[in-house]
């Protein structure tokens, strides 16, 4: 069975795809600092969302991960 050409570049893709939403949940950690001149979120408030949505993260950073690793051991046909 013949591969699409770019199936490794859709691989780095998927790794690149997995680097951009560290760099995003990474924003939204600095986002979300409590900052004592500013009324807004609290230390819990802040542990609360960081720990939610970073379970998130890591499950969508693992399956960029799986699937670009599938995609890259994937033997390409160039002719």
């Amino acid at each position: 069975m013949r591969t699409p050409p770019l199936t490794k570049l859709a691989g780095l893709g998927a790794f690149a795809a997995a680097g951009g939403i560290l760099l995003v949940y990474l924003g939204l950690v600095y986002i979300t600092i409590p900052r004592p001149e500013t009324a807004g979120i609290d230390w819990t408030s802040a542990a609360v969302t960081w720990i939610s949505v970073g379970l998130v993260i890591v499950a969508l950073i693992v399956v960029h991960v799986v699937y670009g690793r599938i995609l890259l051991a994937e033997p390409v046909d160039d002719a």
